[in-house]
């Protein structure tokens, strides 16, 4: 897993509780509940919008931050 990416998440105490209680019930670590929860997610986004192109996913810039984004900020 050399290529694996960091990403910083701000969770409510709230939030980050039921993770970790879902995440122990389930017998996953938290950051493997959260992989498992965005697998999920963009098999439910492709199978609803269509499959993700490999050009589409190369245009995808991953190395800009965009932890301050304001934009996204509504979609919690």
């Amino acid at each position: 897993m050399k290529n694996d990416k960091t990403v910083t998440l701000r969770l409510s105490e709230d939030l980050l509780r039921k993770l970790y209680y879902i995440s122990d019930a389930e017998h996953r670590t938290p950051n493997n509940h959260i992989i498992f929860l965005l697998r999920q997610n963009i098999a439910y986004f492709e199978r609803t919008h269509g499959k993700i192109s490999a050009q589409a996913l190369r245009d995808v810039d991953i190395d800009v931050d965009r932890a301050d984004d304001k934009d996204r900020e509504g979609d919690e």
